[in-house]
């Protein structure tokens, strides 16, 4: 999966202490249920994200279980309130345990 390129959007990269950064996030997935078949009858595996992290620093400060349920691409739009300057780090994790990840740096004053 290290061909992937999550979209990754702050609102804002500058905020005051006690601020609201609104982060939104895209990323190209499948996400294959295991329900369909393919042109041969043949059941397409299962092939989901599973997991959606948001981390400052090390620290989890969004997370999301995911379903399949949830459609191809998902996106992702939440509010945070950040106390120290860092680097966020977005880690989808896949079914077989692959990740794809994504950084974007934010300072605090």
């Amino acid at each position: 999966m290290a061909d992937v390129k999550p979209r990754i959007k702050l609102d804002k990269k500058d905020v005051a202490k006690g601020g609201i950064i609104e982060v939104k996030t895209l990323v190209s997935h499948t996400m294959e249920s295991g329900q369909r078949k393919d042109k041969d009858g043949k059941v397409i595996p299962r092939k989901i994200l599973n997991k959606f992290t948001c981390d400052l620093n090390g620290k989890t400060i969004f997370s999301a279980d995911i379903e399949s349920a949830v459609s191809a691409n998902p996106y992702f739009q939440f509010k945070i309130k950040p106390e120290e300057t860092g680097t966020l780090t977005f880690t989808w994790i896949d079914d077989d345990g692959s990740k794809i990840q994504a950084t974007e740096q934010i300072k605090v004053a």
